[in-house]
């Protein structure tokens, strides 16, 4: 099974593409989308959306595992990111790829064991899990890695395709 995993942003995007058979991971590719500041916000979303379209050309992946969004500060923030996102699920579900939502905690549990995980403890079993030869840059391809390798470990759960149908429609 071929996982894109994506942490959505609105400046930067990051994503992880990685090959999990037999509970072995290959890493197929990473790295991060990014739209210039002061572009114009449909500029950006429309590069975001190109960017999304390419990957998922490229690495032809069988399921899309995103982040859901958290905020509890800045809400303008949070509608540009929520915007980018839909692009972003928009993207695979025109292609035809699974998509699947999961929540912060969520991902740490998977990839860390601790649902209140540091970032630096993530990308440190990111590395190790993917057998990276540096931790991924910047820290939301980390992250997006993270995602896809959550999405492994809980993606062929009969809980996570009944959770995660409602995309598959």
């Amino acid at each position: 099974m071929i996982i894109l995993g994506i942490d959505p942003g609105y400046a930067i995007v990051g994503w992880g593409v990685v090959e999990y058979s037999g509970s072995k991971f290959k890493t197929l590719g990473y790295g991060s989308i990014q739209t210039p500041a002061g572009m114009p916000v449909v500029d950006r979303l429309e590069l975001i959306y190109k960017g999304m379209l390419e990957l998922i050309e490229k690495y032809k992946p069988d399921h899309m595992a995103i982040e859901e969004l958290f905020f509890n500060t800045n809400a303008k923030t949070a509608i540009v990111v929520a915007e980018a996102r839909g692009i972003i699920l928009l993207a695979a579900k025109t292609a035809g790829v699974t998509i699947a939502e999961y929540t912060p905690l969520q991902v740490k549990m998977a990839v860390v064991g601790y649902g209140k995980a540091e970032k630096k403890q993530v990308i440190t079993m990111v590395t190790s899990l993917l057998n990276l030869p540096a931790p991924p840059k910047p820290d939301d391809t980390a992250d997006a890695l993270a995602i896809a390798v959550c999405h492994a470990h809980s993606g062929g759960s009969r809980l996570a395709r009944y959770y995660n149908k409602s995309f598959e429609s």
